[in-house]
């Protein structure tokens, strides 16, 4: 079930919470609200944040940042006939929530098309497990690198 953030959704998956929490951390330091945001209920529990902003390359594309309980975040831009979006790097490193400040360097390097932070092919960080489990991660983000 993918839902707007400021909507009620009826059933909500058990970590919702915490990723809210999360996600309220990422946005405020891009500058950016939650009203920018969806979720996805489904497993994988993922998230997709609406940039304002274009990248030098695709100028009249938007852009996206992803994120999903395994693979952590990635950044895409829209295709313009409603198909999937096109996944440009994926942020990588030893966890799925890192801190808000290497999401928005992460963001920083896409806008410089400066290749040193992110990679381009997709990495599992971790395999979807308990609701528990994944809100624990949300709820202490890792520090900065």
């Amino acid at each position: 079930m993918t839902a707007s953030i400021t909507l009620p959704t009826g059933y909500q998956h058990p970590a919702v919470p915490a990723l809210l929490g999360y996600l309220r951390d990422v946005t405020a330091e891009l500058g950016i609200g939650l009203e920018s945001c969806t979720l996805d209920h489904d497993s994988p529990i993922s998230a997709y944040v609406a940039l304002d902003t274009r990248l030098p390359h695709y100028p009249d594309r938007d852009v996206a940042l992803l994120w999903d309980e395994e693979r952590g975040w990635s950044a895409a831009i829209e295709t313009h006939s409603g198909e999937d979006l096109i996944v440009l790097r994926y942020l990588g490193g030893s966890t799925i929530a890192p801190s808000p400040r290497r999401v928005a360097r992460f963001v920083t390097a896409l806008h410089e098309d400066d290749h040193t932070i992110g990679r381009p092919d997709p990495v599992v960080l971790r395999t979807a497990g308990t609701a528990d489990e994944l809100a624990a991660l949300l709820r202490h983000p890792a520090a900065a690198r």
